[in-house]
């Protein structure tokens, strides 16, 4: 009889793992007052649900100041309006990171310039970063990924040596810290999503923390339809209605309040797997940057040795999930991205310089490598289920260690017959983000 779930075996879990969001009668009551108090909409911007969550905000993450608005990837499309980054402009961004990374210099006029990955961290790589800047390069947007963050010792570096903009997407980073200062915070701006499956939600939402106080208001301009936002209101912007809702502030901050606690269990179980996990053969974990204060845990990656199991992560992925444990390969590389496509739009950017879309002729190894075979991504509620869960977790992995013979088997029957792409299993392990 086989002893894999995918083969037909007995599963180690049965119990379904926590669910996300969370919610309780704090969340009702707050947006209960907001129904009642007739003030649902973002104006005048900002309402007081905003004001407190933007101070909350940055009381937790650090820095100057908050802007909440619509989502987190408006955040970045305006930060770079803001600081004047637009027509022709070229801004650096990270080969592996969901498509919004770099959609929005698009939005803003600008030049997505996709540079490949560090194998330490999964984050943009500041080697490829200095090499691809030329003259009309004007900013750098970098990705703090699953529970890593770029090198920002080496970004901001570059970024002093030649006057570049640094914007940090920070969509997995609430609440991480490099050098004990907050995701966010160390470069220009810092982007934050509050969509519903991220660890700080609103349901929809984004925050963009702004180092320069002109900035911050010329961001606040933007997305309040250009009315002007300095001391004298002399300063209008080309502007549009990017606010969010009361209901969605109101939110927010019950959401802030709960955070520190979701933050700590997830940090305490990530650690128990880690010191668990420690000498399982095949298995590597990304090596930990003691620079990288604080981690947050919105997604957590390890890596395989497809060699050593004769297969690669998508089936591994898949016999983890009939395992019972929530997995998927994670991020295509973004030349390879289905919801990536610019030629399918009739923005000017890809008309007008087609020589930066020409994805056939582009190679990132270190994405690929990871997106193709290596990396397995893990959901957060794996560290919301208590010990149990991750002993769960460790089982699982250890029955794929021990039985690689059907492992092999699975892979054969995948890349012969594909009888297991009907399999919902199959889709929820392969999805792409």
């Amino acid at each position: 009889m086989p002893h894999l779930a995918a083969l037909g075996g007995k599963p180690v879990r049965t119990k379904a793992y926590p669910t996300w969001p969370v919610f309780d009668d704090r969340d009702i009551e707050a947006v209960s007052r907001v129904l009642k108090s007739g003030r649902w909409g973002g104006a005048p911007f900002p309402g007081p649900n905003t004001i407190e969550f933007a101070k909350k905000f940055t009381e937790m993450q650090g820095g100057k100041y908050a802007i909440p608005m619509m989502n987190g990837t408006i955040t970045m499309e305006v930060a770079l309006r803001a600081a004047e980054v637009g027509w022709g402009d070229e801004v650096i961004v990270p080969a592996y990171t969901f498509q919004a990374t770099a959609a929005a210099p698009m939005a803003a006029g600008a030049i997505p310039v996709i540079v490949d990955i560090s194998p330490e961290n999964y984050c943009i790589d500041p080697n490829r970063v200095e090499e691809s800047i030329t003259n009309k390069t004007k900013a750098i947007i970098v990705v703090h990924i699953a529970s890593q963050m770029a090198d920002m010792d080496a970004i901001m570096r570059i970024a002093k040596k030649h006057n570049l903009i640094v914007l940090e997407d920070s969509a997995h980073a609430h609440g991480a810290k490099w050098h004990d200062e907050g995701a966010g915070t160390i470069g220009d701006f810092g982007s934050f999503s509050l969509q519903s499956a991220k660890i700080l939600t609103t349901g929809e939402g984004g925050v963009l923390l702004c180092k320069d106080k002109h900035m911050a208001e010329r961001v606040a301009s933007i997305i309040d339809c250009g009315r002007p936002k300095d001391p004298h209101k002399t300063e209008f912007t080309m502007g549009v209605n990017y606010r969010w809702s009361e209901l969605q502030a109101a939110l927010g901050v019950v959401a802030l309040e709960r955070f520190p606690g979701q933050m700590a269990e997830r940090q305490s179980m990530v650690d128990y797997f880690e010191e668990s996990l420690s000498e399982l053969p095949g298995i590597s974990m990304l090596p930990r940057d003691l620079r990288l204060t604080r981690r947050s845990f919105y997604r957590y990656i390890f890596n395989i040795d497809p060699q050593y199991f004769n297969c690669e992560h998508d089936v591994f992925c898949y016999a983890l999930l009939k395992e019972g444990i929530p997995v998927d390969v994670g991020y295509p590389p973004m030349n390879q991205y289905d919801l990536f496509q610019p030629q399918l739009s009739k923005l000017p950017v890809p008309s007008a310089f087609p020589e930066f879309f020409n994805f056939e002729d582009m190679s990132f190894p270190v994405t690929e490598k990871a997106s193709q075979a290596t990396a397995i991504w893990m959901s957060e509620s794996i560290f919301r289920s208590g010990r149990d869960g991750i002993d769960d977790l460790i089982k699982s992995l250890i029955k794929l260690v021990e039985h690689q013979d059907e492992l092999a088997q699975l892979a054969r029957i995948h890349h012969t017959t594909h009888r297991f792409l009907d399999d919902p299993d199959w889709k929820r392990a392969t999805k792409r983000w």
